[in-house]
């Protein structure tokens, strides 16, 4: 493993659940959050917290899907990007959230295992390199995580 491979881990650990200077990563901003609150909705027709959580699961699939050559469809759920849970029960919200570190580990689990030169490598779709969709998986997050305090802070509570 690079240290440059060691700075990209440090970036999707920091950005989903290791302390850093930032503040609330993706898994605190989940902490303690109920399905209730995680079911409702900032306004009609945008996302709840329990949605924003499969579709950063999705993603992380998405990135990791590319790094490893996954065949399409590989992912748990059926379907792609935005997974409706109106009515979901506290059981498939417990579900969701392993779902979402499930895909957070299998994804550094690739990662870890590139060296440098990897890092260059066009994705399978060819835009982008592996360095930029992992940086990207950070980044996504970090986005959401943001997202999900801001949802907190209009009155969703656990």
């Amino acid at each position: 493993m690079s240290r440059e491979t060691d700075l990209l881990l440090l970036a999707l650990d920091q950005a989903f659940d290791r302390k850093s200077w930032h503040g609330t990563n993706l898994k605190g901003a989940l902490r303690g959050l109920g399905v209730d609150a995680a079911a409702q909705r900032p306004a009609a027709g945008r996302p709840s917290i329990h949605e924003l959580v499969v579709h950063v699961a999705y993603w992380k699939y998405a990135v990791l899907r590319q790094l490893v050559d996954l065949p399409r469809g590989a992912f748990p759920l059926k379907g792609s990007n935005w997974f409706p849970r109106q009515a979901a029960s506290a059981a498939q919200w417990k579900a969701d959230l392993a779902l979402l570190e499930r895909m957070h580990r299998d994804l550094r689990a690739a990662v870890s295992g590139l060296n440098g030169n990897d890092l260059e490598r066009p994705s399978a779709k060819g835009r982008h390199t592996f360095r930029d969709l992992i940086l990207g998986a950070a980044a996504h997050d970090l986005h959401h995580g943001g997202q999900i305090q801001l949802i907190k802070r209009l009155g969703v509570r656990g």
